[in-house]
């Protein structure tokens, strides 16, 4: 029989063991978590400081708007959605977005008046909801009653 015996050092052991929660925290940072969050897609993540940025970003998806926002205001995403709120958190994800991460929480929404809406009639706006400086949501509307709608931030296609 063969008796092997090692000395082991109680510093070594922690410090091997905080090692290898390092490099396992940043796997999952740099890998993310799994689960099924939805995550915005490359074109759609913005980070918006200022009016300048958040008419850029407007500008880089195809859209020409007003140059300062015709409409700001604080607005609460409730925490328990109704049907009208539940199908605007749909159109939000299917862009990548999802506010019910952000239930409960205030944020500003930005109103800017759109000019190159390819087929709508009468006046069309962007909306940009943004919580600590991040687009969390954002639609392309009409506020014509004859052919009101609600589309997602991307430029038409044709």
């Amino acid at each position: 029989m063969l008796i092997v015996t090692a000395k082991l050092d109680k510093r070594k052991i922690v410090g091997g063991a905080l090692a290898l929660l390092v490099i396992a925290a940043l796997a999952v940072l740099l890998f993310g978590g799994g689960g099924e969050r939805a995550e915005p897609t490359a074109s759609l993540t913005a980070s918006v400081r200022s009016n300048e940025q958040r008419v850029q970003y407007l500008k880089s998806l195809g859209w020409e708007v007003s140059q300062e926002p015709i409409d700001t205001r604080t607005v609460t995403v409730p925490k328990d959605f109704g049907k009208v709120y539940a199908d605007y958190n749909e159109l939000q994800k299917s862009q990548g977005f999802d506010l019910k991460k952000y239930a409960g929480l205030e944020a500003t929404r930005y109103t800017y008046e759109v000019k190159n809406h390819p087929t709508a009639q009468g006046q069309v706006v962007a909306d940009m909801i943004v919580y600590r400086n991040q687009v969390i949501a954002a639609d392309i509307q009409s506020l014509s009653a004859a052919d009101g709608f609600m589309d997602g931030i991307a430029f038409p296609k044709s």
